[in-house]
């Protein structure tokens, strides 16, 4: 039996991006940056965490290896293994942007060599003629927001007066982006997905990579918070993925967390959705146990990224990286001969960097399976080569990027 498991652990960058200086993040190192927290005790938390950062596991599949070949350094205070049970490297990615959809793609054979479209960081964040469109076609008041912020804090200054006005809020980041956040009740869920689907016809023309949908609950500043209902309405991949590839062959692809959003459900079989990185890990080790030969499972942990890295939460980052690590041994315990683990990310999101979001970085490559010899598979040039490495091992033609490194 063939099985390929393909975990991204959403923003887990670890420095040394070759291109960091075009994207302002020269330096950026989400792994590098949270051990070096840890090791100072400057990330301990009462009751949450404390002392270095323990990744064992992940060590043990050669982490901190991966680690010193992207940025020439081992994470502050994590032992070096004197022995690897992984192939363990490292990857830099070729695509323009340093976004979710972009990471995912190239992860998955086909790099974004086209440019995204972005809206202005000053002043209004959407042209006037764009919001008089989407007023018009879902027939809204006006909306609120209309800048670059965080999440939460957009919510929290504006939800009160959205749940007053019955104007949803909108707002945008430094990623090819479009954000919706509504109250579920006051608003309504299934009128806030109606207007992300309107929203997407509408920016289609400006090559505006993701309409999200940001549902929450509460009635005050001071208890909003948002739910597990969040949907991303992407645009379609320029070509076919290692995905539909899978699907062409005959193969499954079970989905698990918000990948079938960013692949715009092209190239899924199964969508499987949970909230938080212990349901995702709890819906996964579900899947394997129905997964057959020739399968992918493909799970997003987005906790990393959307909690902690944009939040800018470096004990959350660690603790949840700690949580994470010992919940592999499940994974382990699950594996049969044949079956290959992949361990990677999509981006960076250092949380002790300036701003609030993604930072350019390379990234872990980890991997594990029955039979499967442990050894460096070097810096790699493209994510690409992990998506070739899952086609070589399924068995399925090679696709145009990348190359396999089993």
């Amino acid at each position: 039996m063939a099985r390929a498991f393909l975990f991204v652990l959403d923003s887990f960058g670890i420095g040394g991006a070759r291109d960091a200086a075009r994207y302002d993040d020269l330096g950026a190192n989400t792994l590098g940056h949270i051990a070096q927290f840890c090791a100072a005790g400057a990330a301990d938390r009462a009751g949450l965490r404390s002392g270095p950062l323990k990744l064992p596991n992940m060590s043990a599949l050669g982490l901190v290896h991966a680690a010193q070949m992207a940025c020439g350094e081992y994470p502050a205070g994590m032992p070096v293994p004197e022995r690897v049970f992984g192939l363990h490297g490292a990857a830099s990615e070729v695509s323009k942007g340093k976004d979710t959809p972009s990471g995912h793609w190239e992860i998955a054979g086909t790099p974004v060599m086209f440019d995204w479209g972005y809206f202005p960081s000053e002043g209004d964040a959407f042209p006037p003629d764009l919001i008089e469109a989407i007023c018009r076609e879902a027939d809204l008041p006006g909306i609120l927001g209309n800048c670059h912020a965080s999440g939460t804090d957009i919510i929290a200054s504006l939800g009160e007066e959205h749940i007053r006005s019955g104007r949803p809020i909108c707002y945008t980041s430094t990623d090819s982006v479009f954000q919706i956040a509504a109250h579920e009740q006051h608003f309504g869920l299934d009128r806030l997905i109606a207007l992300c689907q309107t929203v997407r016809q509408l920016i289609d023309p400006l090559n505006i990579g993701r309409v999200i949908a940001r549902p929450f609950v509460g009635e005050t500043a001071a208890t909003f918070q948002r739910t597990g209902n969040r949907r991303d309405f992407s645009v379609l991949p320029p070509e076919a993925t290692l995905l539909d590839r899978l699907v062409e062959a005959g193969r499954t692809v079970h989905a698990v967390g918000k990948i079938g959003d960013i692949f715009a459900h092209q190239g899924v079989s199964r969508v499987i959705k949970a909230n938080g990185n212990d349901a995702l890990m709890d819906a996964t080790l579900s899947v394997l146990d129905d997964a057959g030969d020739g399968d992918l499972v493909f799970t997003n942990f987005v906790d990393f990224d959307m909690l902690y890295g944009h939040r800018r939460d470096v004990p959350g980052y660690a603790a949840a990286l700690e949580t994470f690590d010992r919940r592999l041994a499940e994974v382990h315990r699950k594996m049969q001969p044949g079956d290959l683990m992949l361990l990677t990310a999509d981006h960076g999101c250092d949380p002790t960097w300036r701003g609030t979001d993604h930072t350019r970085e390379r990234v872990p490559i980890m991997g594990y399976g029955p039979g499967i010899a442990p050894r460096s598979i070097g810096v790699r040039d493209s994510y690409a080569d992990i998506g070739e490495t899952v086609a070589a091992h399924l068995r399925i033609a090679r696709g145009k990027h990348g190359r396999s490194f089993l």
